[in-house]
Order: structure tokens, then C-alpha cells, then sequence
């Protein structure tokens, strides 16, 4: 190889540096070879292998969070068996829906170190131009893809009918996709915070902090039109709301489901604690009152009711689908700024 070509190739890999040749004669300058020695696409395709090899290399790791997903479905299934449709099916339901959707971001803090270890490799990598940020943040994201639709698929199958979720197969599907931007939105919130935190300790103290606020605005513990109105704006960033929200939509959202009826209204009231005769004379009180006959089968609360009194009507449940996938680019796009202005690493 000539000399001339062999210093512009290590120039462009950052193993040398362009100047002049002693004596006044010209050398090749920094115009005349190129920043990187692939293009952008090169570097994606390349970083991909790398990554998928790697991670070949102890499957133990994917192997771990498919068990943990699974046992978690296994424990909320057999916890929540085939749930009824009565106000305390409801309660339940709420509650199946608050663990479940919370789960999803949980589980993904095991993406935590992977940047925070590879930190050092990064910089020595990109201080030698051997790749692009951008290219680094893109193939981070093909790779982090497709594991998360195999634990979306295992969730969804392990829980959606033990518990007895309603639908068909339509609303199975909007249930593994919510899951899946779950996860998508998580696996990006964390890959952020590990660009931003020093060490793996803290992002896991920052990023269980965190969750349990997103959890604690999300609509479960406190309904959006309870929470006070100099703390709603954190309620609109709380990742877990939105897929909260939409399975809330997807579950209640049939015309023809009832979820009260009758004597049922009188669950959790300590009307309820009394005999059924007692109860029958209050609902013919109520059916005298009302100038409607109220009977032991009359429907007093459907889907839309429950809706309603959870306050979770204010978004549509494929617009929460849409912004939780949102969520998971402008994490990621979070993330390569951080990797731009983070990194003062260049060769000189």
C-alpha cells in the first residue's frame, strides 16, 4: 500500500493526525480524507452484528427476564383467576391492569448497565472516529427491538385469558401492542438515564424513584380529577398513565357489559353486609323514589360508568398507544443528545 494512502486511511481512523510534512511540502490534509471510514449505514449493519453476537454469547441474560415476565404473568393470573363482572371484579381488574402496565418498566431496568459497562469502550471507539453517535443510538435500538416482542407475546399469553379479559382476539392484539410500547417506552427511559448517570447504583436508586412517581400519578391511587392542579402536569408525563389508560379503554369499552346489577350496588357500603331482604326493601325504595322499577337484574353500572369514574375518557385508547411509542423516540432521541454534548472525547 503507499505511504500517501496508508497515513489518510489511519488519519480517518483517528490513529494519526494530518499536518504537514516537515519542510515545507504538503501533506494529506483533513479536507481531503473522510471524518469516518464508513458510511452511517456500514456502522449500523456492523454495531447490530456486534451487539447480537455479544449477546449470543450468554443467553442466560434474555433467558432470565423471559422467566421473570413469565413468572410474573403466572403469579398476577393465578392471583386474578377468571375475575367476574361485579363491582368487585372491577376493583380487581384495576388493580391486574395498575401491577401489570407498572411491571412493563420495571422489568426493564436490566437495560440499565449495559451502557454504564460499555461507557469506556464507547469513548475510546468514537475518539477514534470508528463510528457515528447516531449510528450507536440506532443500532442500540434495533437491537433492544426484538427481545421485547418475545416478552410482550409471553405476558400477553401467560395473563390476558387466565384472567378473563374481554374482547376476542381484537382486543388481544391492542393488549400485546400496549405491552409492547410498555416496554418500548421503558427500555428507552432507561437507556437515557444510563447516558446521564455515572454509575449503575445510582441509576437503579433514579430509576425505581422515578417509576414509583409515575406509578403514583398514573390515575390508579388517585383519579385525574382528584389530583390537585399544581400537580397535574406530572400526572401528562407519567409514562405509566397512557398504557394504563388505553387497558382501562380496551377492557370496559363494550356497550353490552354490565358490571352492577341490582343488590350489587350495595357492595363495599355497609349495606352490604346486610341480609338480602334488607336489601330487596332498599331497592324498592330506591325504584319508588326514582318512579323506575329497579330489580335484583337491573344493570346500574356498565363499562362506560366504570370509565367514567376513573376519569380515564380524556384520551383516546390509541392516541395513549401512540404516545407511549412517542414516549420511546424521544427517549432515544434524549439519549443521542446526551451521547452529542456529553462527549468531550475528540482526538486533537
Amino acid at each position: 500500500m503507499p505511504l500517501e494512502l496508508a497515513i489518510a486511511e489511519s488519519v480517518s481512523r483517528g490513529k494519526l493526525v494530518a499536518g504537514r510534512v516537515p519542510g515545507g511540502g504538503s501533506a494529506v490534509t483533513e479536507s481531503s480524507v473522510p471524518t469516518f471510514a464508513n458510511p452511517p449505514w456500514t456502522e449500523v449493519w456492523v454495531l447490530i452484528k456486534r451487539s447480537f453476537t455479544n449477546t449470543g454469547r450468554i443467553p442466560e441474560l434474555f433467558m432470565m427476564r423471559l422467566v421473570t415476565i413469565m413468572v410474573t404473568g403466572f403469579i398476577l393470573a393465578t392471583i386474578f383467576w377468571r375475575l367476574d363482572d361485579t363491582p368487585k371484579g372491577v376493583q380487581e381488574r384495576l388493580g391486574f391492569f395498575a401491577m401489570a402496565m407498572s411491571t412493563m418498566f420495571y422489568v426493564c431496568a436490566d437495560a440499565l448497565p449495559v451502557f454504564v459497562q460499555e461507557r469506556h469502550i464507547y469513548l475510546r471507539e468514537t475518539a477514534h472516529n470508528a463510528y457515528r453517535r447516531i449510528s450507536y443510538v440506532l443500532a442500540n435500538a434495533v437491537v433492544a427491538f426484538p427481545p421485547l416482542v418475545l416478552l410482550s407475546l409471553a405476558f400477553a399469553v401467560t395473563t390476558f385469558w387466565a384472567v378473563g379479559l374481554a374482547g376476542g382476539a381484537s382486543s388481544f392484539l391492542f393488549f400485546v401492542l400496549i405491552v409492547l410500547a410498555s416496554f418500548w417506552a421503558g427500555s428507552g427511559f432507561v437507556t437515557f438515564l444510563s447516558a446521564v448517570v455515572p454509575h449503575v447504583m445510582l441509576g437503579y436508586t433514579v430509576v425505581v424513584a422515578i417509576l414509583a412517581y409515575f406509578l403514583l400519578f398514573s390515575g390508579f391511587f388517585i383519579t385525574r380529577d382528584r389530583i390537585p392542579d399544581y400537580w397535574i402536569w406530572f400526572h401528562y408525563l407519567s409514562l405509566v398513565k397512557y398504557p394504563y389508560q388505553a387497558v382501562l379503554q380496551n377492557e370496559f369499552g363494550g356497550a353490552s357489559r354490565c358490571f352492577s346489577r341490582g343488590v350489587q350496588m350495595f357492595d363495599r357500603t355497609p349495606i352490604g353486609r346486610m341480609p338480602e331482604a334488607v336489601k330487596m326493601k332498599v331497592l324498592e325504595a330506591i325504584s319508588a323514589t326514582l318512579g323506575t322499577n329497579v330489580t335484583a337484574d337491573t344493570c346500574v353500572a356498565t363499562g362506560a360508568d366504570v370509565l367514567a369514574q376513573q376519569a380515564v375518557m380524556d384520551i383516546s385508547k390509541w392516541k395513549c398507544l401512540l404516545i407511549t411509542v412517542a414516549w420511546g423516540f424521544f427517549f432515544r432521541v434524549l439519549f443521542y443528545v446526551v451521547l452529542l454534548v456529553g462527549s468531550k472525547n475528540k482526538r486533537k
